[in-house]
């Protein structure tokens, strides 16, 4: 497929993590999370846009630009966006993040949505929700992984 065939070309969400530090940021998700650096673009005044990947999940992290109002959880001081990121092993993964230095803000538990989930903070401010769906057949998330 050619991706410049607009007509042709695949409707996705690729979330864009703002941190102060991307360059950092970018060697942590690597470290904490075995995230793979896709793409890295570099600009004059030491800013960074780089797309990663967790196994087929992918998004990008990215300087904070205050003058374009791309401002950090840090920032912030919050944050009003969670990732869901789904993967085969979430116990594993969360250790592993844990390990790296991720805050867990709840632990993995078997949830009435139907995954087996727990929630982490990153040292940037950023939360993810990492989980699988149960194999009981439960919960909201059986619905919606199912019907794509």
């Amino acid at each position: 497929m050619n991706l410049l065939d607009v007509d042709q070309f695949p409707t996705t969400v690729r979330p864009v993590l703002t941190v102060r530090n991307a360059s950092e940021g970018v060697a942590f998700y690597k470290q904490a999370l075995g995230a793979e650096v896709i793409f890295r673009s570099s600009y004059a005044d030491g800013a960074i846009v780089a797309e990663i990947a967790i196994g087929e999940a992918c998004f990008r992290v990215a300087n904070e630009a205050p003058e374009a109002t791309d401002l950090s959880p840090q920032t912030l001081d919050g944050t009003s966006v969670r990732s869901n990121v789904l993967v085969a092993d979430p116990d594993v993964l969360v250790q592993r993040a844990i390990a790296s230095g991720v805050v867990e803000v709840a632990p993995i538990a078997d949830q009435r949505c139907g995954l087996r989930q727990g929630r982490l903070a990153d040292p940037y401010g950023h939360h993810r929700l990492i989980g699988r769906p149960l194999t009981d057949g439960t919960g909201d998330w059986v619905r919606s992984v199912g019907s794509r």
